[in-house]
C-alpha cells in the first residue's frame, strides 16, 4: 500500500509540476532558498551540526576501528595460512582461492 502510496504521489507531482511550469518552479524555489538561508534554520543547522560531532564522531570512530580490526586479522589469518575455509576450497601458491570439484566434464574434454 506504501508503494502504491509514493507512486500516486509522485505521478500528481508530476502532472502538477509540469502544468505549473518553469515560472512556478523559479518561484517555489526562491522561497525554499529563503527558508533555507534563514537565521532560525541555519542556527539550528548549526546545532544540529555540533551535535552530531560531538556525539556521533566517537561512535563512527568506534565502529571504524573495529571493522580495521577486524579486517587486519583476518587478513593475517589469510598470510598465515590459518584461514578458515570450507574442504572444497583452497588456497594456491598464487595466493588465489581454487575450487574442488567433480562435475563437469574433465579438464581438456569441453564439446
Amino acid at each position: 500500500m506504501s508503494k502504491l502510496s509514493f507512486l500516486l504521489g509522485a505521478a500528481v507531482g508530476y502532472v502538477l509540476g509540469a502544468r505549473a511550469g518553469q515560472e512556478r518552479y523559479d518561484q517555489i524555489k526562491t522561497q525554499a532558498n529563503k527558508i533555507w538561508s534563514s537565521d532560525p534554520v541555519q542556527t539550528k543547522v548549526s546545532q544540529a551540526t555540533d551535535a552530531a560531532k560531538t556525539k556521533a564522531a566517537p561512535f563512527v570512530a568506534d565502529m571504524v576501528s573495529d571493522a580495521a580490526k577486524s579486517t587486519a586479522a583476518k587478513l593475517r589469518d589469510i598470510r598465515s595460512g590459518e584461514e578458515d575455509l570450507p574442504e572444497t576450497l583452497h588456497r594456491g601458491t598464487d595466493g588465489r582461492l581454487h575450487a574442488e570439484h567433480d562435475w563437469g566434464p574433465a579438464p581438456g574434454k569441453l564439446p
